[in-house]
């Protein structure tokens, strides 16, 4: 099944052209000290990096997957600090090394859930005590278009329900929104809102944001 790192050709290519724009709520990080440790996982080109540093975040971290999509965000932002991760899902930082994850459309790029538990097991390993994980992910969707890709890719491939291929080329997921919960169950959840978004290929899709703390 794919891995986090099977599709790098795709964000070294089409991918690395993309814009995201998952929203990031200021209100639900407004407690945490500006000089927290934060770690933006699968950070792509950076946008989320940027909107926190510029709202006075001293301490901001960015990984991700794809070399192309991390030079990207260098260009942008020669201020912040980009990583590219070798050894998906591990990092090279010791335990407790962070005060905050964020993990902004990465699970949809995961389709399995064994590499889905193993990548929330090594973030759960970076969080200090009581860190904070925000998470924002899409869900299933109800029209007739989605439904069809779902099915058609379940019963070619035995994949979990919600798994697809984009016309041009990505794998991804759509999620229960009690699977993305469970993900998290070693975590005590705080909030979760659901919002509309536009996807990297430019389509109207509901999604949820959970923000969920380290027990």
């Amino acid at each position: 099944m794919t891995n986090l790192a099977s599709q790098r050709r795709y964000w070294d290519t089409v991918g690395a052209t993309k814009t995201f724009t998952h929203p990031i709520d200021p209100g639900w990080l407004a407690g945490i000290e500006r000089s927290a440790r934060v770690l933006d996982y699968g950070c792509g080109y950076g946008r989320v990096m940027a909107e926190l540093s510029d709202q006075g975040f001293t301490a901001v971290s960015g990984v991700d997957v794809s070399p192309v999509l991390i030079q990207r965000g260098r260009q942008l932002r020669p201020d912040l600090n980009f990583t590219v991760i070798e050894s998906p899902p591990e990092l090279g930082y010791g335990p407790a090394s962070f005060d905050v994850v964020l993990l902004f459309a990465v699970l949809t790029c995961i389709p399995d859930d064994e590499t889905q538990r193993a990548l929330i097991t090594e973030l759960s390993r970076l969080l200090a005590p009581r860190g904070v994980i925000y998470v924002s992910d899409l869900v299933l969707q109800p029209d007739e278009r989605n439904r069809r890709r779902y099915a058609a890719y379940a019963e070619q491939f035995g994949t979990p329900y919600g798994v697809f291929a984009t016309d041009d080329g990505a794998v991804c997921r759509h999620h229960d929104v009690k699977h993305l919960r469970a993900l998290f169950d070693g975590f005590h959840l705080v909030n979760e809102r659901r919002i509309e978004v536009t996807t990297m290929n430019g389509h109207r899709s509901e999604a949820v944001q959970l923000l969920a703390v380290k027990r």
